[in-house]
């Protein structure tokens, strides 16, 4: 078991005052079979008027809060403590053929895919057409195990996607990554989500952070890490499997889950609406500390 200090801020800089902010952070790293929160500490400045939790519908802990006075200024820091333990030795020829998996669906009713069928559904960021279901194909031949094909999926997503910080946004979309053939984790994992639901599959975002190792020689910086995002698709019998095409790797103990849902939107660490405010400076900075 690996445990790790997370520490995330979140800088607002206002051109002008803002009279009145209502946001919600999805912040608070979840509980799952292999992490375990230790710890969680979330503070906002200035002090919010209102502030509660709440679940939301996918069981993700979201963090909400007002702020009724003018301001210029807002930050939002979470400090968290999770364990983690490494991922089990898997074996891809174990699970099931993928077009069993897609079967199983029409009858889940009462059984484990249940909870999954909800993801295989196109969202406005990972809309599939004509172009997505060509590329995902060569990968899903007919008999294969969903596992294999999945591994190589995620292969193929890293070795013909570049990563390119500036080529995208938080509202480009499944369409725009392929016209650009490049992106940010979040847009190679939506990439993921919608070639596995172009199979009639089922898929999820994950929203997380990383352990970034500095150059041999080097010291780590402070605050050069950043949120990341991976995909995580449902294969029996193994259950959600998490996918990283941004590395092209399994994510083991050193992804750090946070929230996940259909798509970016469902959980973006923090949004909300302002009144006033005018043009706004953005600054996140993340540690992700081993312990």
């Amino acid at each position: 078991m690996t445990q790790y200090t997370v520490r995330h801020r979140t800088t607002y800089q206002y051109q002008s005052d803002v009279a009145y902010s209502r946001l919600v952070a999805h912040l608070v790293p979840r509980t799952t079979e292999r992490q375990g929160l230790l710890q969680i500490d979330v503070r906002v400045a200035p002090q919010p008027a209102k502030r509660f939790e709440r679940t939301d519908f996918f069981g993700n802990t979201t963090t909400w809060f007002v702020i009724d006075e003018p301001h210029d200024a807002l930050e939002v820091f979470a400090e968290s403590r999770v364990a983690i333990e490494p991922l089990d030795p898997i074996v891809p020829d174990a699970s099931l053929a993928w077009q069993l998996v897609r079967e199983s669906f029409d009858a889940a009713l009462g059984t484990d895919a249940y909870e999954a069928v909800q993801f295989t559904f196109d969202t406005p960021l990972t809309a599939t057409d004509d172009t997505v279901v060509a590329y995902a194909r060569p990968s899903f031949s007919r008999g294969r195990p969903l596992l294999a094909c999945l591994i190589e999926l995620n292969s193929r997503i890293h070795a013909d996607f570049t990563f390119d910080s500036e080529a995208t946004d938080t509202r480009t979309t499944v369409k725009d990554a392929f016209e650009l053939r490049a992106g940010v984790c979040q847009d190679l994992a939506h990439v993921g989500i919608a070639c596995v639901r172009s199979m009639g599959l089922a898929a999820r975002y994950v929203s997380g952070y990383l352990l970034t190792h500095p150059p041999p020689g080097r010291e780590r910086l402070i605050g050069a890490d950043a949120s990341h995002a991976w995909f995580s698709a449902w294969v029996p019998p193994y259950g959600w499997l998490d996918f990283d095409p941004t590395n092209d790797m399994l994510p083991s103990d050193q992804h750090i889950t946070v929230a996940w849902g259909r798509d970016y939107g469902d959980v973006t660490p923090i949004h909300g609406i302002l009144t006033g405010g005018s043009e706004q400076d953005v600054d996140v900075a993340v540690d992700v500390i081993p312990a």
